[in-house]
């Protein structure tokens, strides 16, 4: 999943980006509203961290434009200032959460997982696909009962093909949402982490739930 940062407080900025990483999400960072509001416009984001206090352009300004352009993105309002009126004009304009500053990284990883769940699956926290489970809240992944050890990269991807509900997913989409550029630019690093994939979750004879379909892209799901 792709998260796009806005904060203009640089060491926060740094330790969200690590974290997150840390976490298996790619991540771009703005450190001022209208390079925010840039991103956020053009590009295709499964969450947005949004402080309020930004140069150029304050967050909840970017807030109602996004919203005013229905651009759906859920977004994570960070903040200082824990007023109700503050909160309410913030969830007014479409705010989907709030978090107060100083704030413990676990909190705020579990929130901005949230948004993302709402977005895609509802409020479960559980993606059943025949008997593969992924409990999205704990990134625990089993199937036929057996718990399978993914890497966060691993874990992102497969996540990213669950909220498709059986969609295909081109290699492009698969970029765009899981991989980060700077780290890994290689041409082929779709298929070499659906081969990864495949290896942990359609092994020991298990019927496959990860296809091709050639010239298109990927679907988890049962074959019919």
């Amino acid at each position: 999943m792709r998260v796009l940062v806005v904060e203009d407080y640089v060491p926060l900025v740094r330790s969200m980006q690590k974290g997150l990483e840390e976490a298996g999400y790619a991540v771009d960072v703005a450190e001022d509203g209208a390079a925010g509001l840039a991103l956020a416009e053009n590009g295709d984001y499964d969450a947005i961290v949004l402080d309020l206090m930004l140069p150029k352009l304050d967050g909840l300004s970017l807030l109602g434009t996004l919203r005013a352009k229905h651009k759906k993105t859920p977004v994570l309002v960070l903040t200082a200032r824990d007023t109700v009126a503050d909160r309410v004009r913030g969830l007014d304009l479409g705010a989907d959460d709030y978090l107060v500053k100083p704030f413990a990284f676990e909190e705020f990883l579990a929130r901005v997982r949230s948004i993302m769940r709402r977005r895609y699956s509802g409020t479960t926290s559980v993606v059943r696909v025949g008997d593969l489970v992924i409990d999205v809240a704990g990134r625990v992944v089993t199937r036929a009962g057996k718990v399978l050890v993914l890497s966060a990269r691993e874990y992102a991807l497969l996540e990213y093909l669950a909220t498709r509900g059986g969609q295909v997913v081109t290699r492009t989409e698969i970029l765009s949402h899981v991989y980060d550029f700077r780290s890994e630019p290689a041409s082929n690093v779709v298929d070499v982490y659906i081969s990864y994939l495949r290896k942990k979750i359609d092994s020991s004879g298990l019927p496959r739930l990860i296809h091709t379909r050639r010239g298109l892209g990927y679907v988890l799901g049962e074959e019919p």
